[in-house]
């Protein structure tokens, strides 16, 4: 062996134990954080696949129970999680300017909604998140009344028809549909009336594929994920989407540009409404965003306050089922608000809706619709219990564990929306309760998404009774990406 080629693999040799020597002293630092055991190739992925047949939901509740508000995990034998749910952790790491990336895990949504106010980080966050907030200013989150009045109207139609035990969530999922389809495109796709259309079933087959490809190991691998029944059904739906929204924006441009260079057509001409959509503000907002740009931040919103609305709203409806007492108050609320009118909800009626509130507030507590959100932790982060994460690790935090935190919430599996009173408030931490997130990327849609929950709920409640299909029913919640009871949400529905 001559000099260079002994150099050579000097070099070689001396890279490679630097590396597995740093990777092993970073594997010692995760495993001082606690945990349960795990095996050497696939870390605790067995344990998930075979003990809790992939239910994350009831894996999470033991070990919070065992180990407390941090513990860690490994999915094989390279991929450290760190669950967290005490607030004094989350207030370190949500709050702080420095931990701003997203989860490796978030990579998956990038050929659904690219890298779009969700999935982006950096400079390309902070001038997304700069453009974007105006748009969920109050002024314009105003004229969205009629649309959340309007589609809310039909699904108190559609619910009154059904005779028996209904699964509640398959109805509203459609009415969510409608309406963020008209918020944020414009259009009018009218799921409700027309479940079977290409794009709303497509929006159903890839919100679906995406849900089972969370729960299965082996899907993880975009090769392996696209090559099965579940990535190709995925794929095929995301083509349908894709290409109705850059429909709707190329038509949206050349509106503003016949606008721009006559002045004489009128909006009636355009076969356009005063309401300006998502995808208006983005165009007025600055001119020099690209097609793509656009697509991103709409099929962002799409995807952030369609099935997340829906599977909140499936709750609230099962918990004022559940509890007749919060169902009477709430009828109240309604008559005080409206007597014996049937006219719809102002925007400053949505705002007195003080009760309605709680009780949406409470539902999430117990039902958070993004159970698990995830950062990526880019140094060393100290938390309570002396523990460190270190640089390079996925951060999770459970808000499902956060919300039966007995600590935080006394008789936590008691529904009380009265908990959300000001006076019950005080004093309690303020990162205990983040359905939307907290810090420098919390939910910038969260005001909008209150708004059409108010709308819907006092909408259902003015005009139906609820009832639960059989005494001490319980949806069966499974944590995916969205929390969704696995049988759907069952209620009894008759009018008031």
């Amino acid at each position: 062996m001559d000099v260079t080629m002994l150099a050579m693999v000097l070099v070689v040799l001396a890279w490679a134990f630097h590396f597995f020597n740093k990777q092993r002293k970073w594997t010692r630092a995760v495993d001082l954080i606690p945990g349960p055991p795990s095996s050497i190739v696939m870390g605790n992925t067995w344990e998930l696949m075979w003990k809790y047949k992939f239910n994350q939901t009831q894996a999470f509740e033991d070990w919070t129970k065992k180990y407390g508000g941090i513990f860690r995990l490994w999915v094989g034998n390279n991929k450290a999680v760190i669950i967290l749910s005490k607030p004094e952790d989350l207030e370190i790491l949500l709050g702080s300017n420095k931990h701003i990336e997203k989860a490796d895990v978030y990579n998956q949504l990038h050929s659904w909604i690219g890298e779009g106010l969700l999935t982006s980080t950096g400079k390309k966050w902070h001038t997304r998140r700069k453009l974007i907030t105006p748009s969920f200013h109050f002024r314009i989150l105003d004229q969205f009344v009629e649309v959340f009045n309007r589609n809310s109207d039909i699904l108190v139609q559609k619910l009154l028809l059904q005779k028996d035990t209904i699964n509640v969530h398959a109805f509203i999922t459609l009415c969510t549909l409608d309406i963020i389809c008209e918020t944020a495109m414009g259009t009018k796709v009218e799921a409700q009336k027309n479940a079977t259309s290409a794009y709303v079933s497509s929006v159903n087959d890839a919100t679906v594929s995406f849900h089972q490809r969370s729960m299965k190991p082996w899907l993880q691998s975009d090769l392996v994920f696209n090559v099965s029944t579940e990535g190709k059904t995925y794929n095929d739906a995301l083509k349908v989407m894709h290409d109705y929204t850059k429909e709707v924006i190329e038509s949206r441009r050349k509106e503003r540009e016949i606008r721009r260079n006559s002045l004489s057509v009128t909006e009636k001409d355009l076969g356009m409404k005063k309401r300006v959509a998502f995808l208006d503000q983005l165009l007025e907002a600055n001119d020099s965003l690209l097609d793509k740009d656009i697509q991103e931040e709409v099929d962002t919103f799409m995807f952030e306050g369609h099935d997340t609305t829906a599977a909140a709203l499936s709750f609230i409806l099962y918990n004022v089922a559940a509890n007749p007492e919060v169902q009477e108050q709430l009828v109240q609320e309604m008559h005080d608000l409206f007597g014996d009118s049937d006219r719809p909800a102002s925007s400053q009626d949505l705002q007195n809706m003080r009760y309605t509130e709680r009780v949406i507030k409470e539902t999430l507590r117990l039902y958070p619709s993004v159970p698990l959100f995830a950062r990526l932790v880019k140094e060393d982060l100290p938390v309570s219990g002396g523990y460190v994460i270190p640089a390079g690790a996925n951060v999770t935090i459970s808000c499902l564990q956060m919300g039966r935190d007995p600590v935080q919430w006394p008789d936590p599996e008691k529904f009380d929306p009265d908990r959300f009173l000001p006076e019950n408030s005080a004093g309690r931490h303020p990162y205990a309760y983040v359905p939307f997130s907290a810090g420098p990327r919390n939910c910038v849609g969260q005001k909008f998404a209150m708004m059409e929950m108010k709308s819907t709920v006092s909408k259902v409640v003015r005009h139906c009774k609820l009832d639960l299909p059989s005494p001490g029913y319980k949806p069966k919640v499974e944590g995916r990406v969205i929390l969704k009871s696995i049988e759907g949400v069952l209620l009894k529905i008759s009018p008031r």
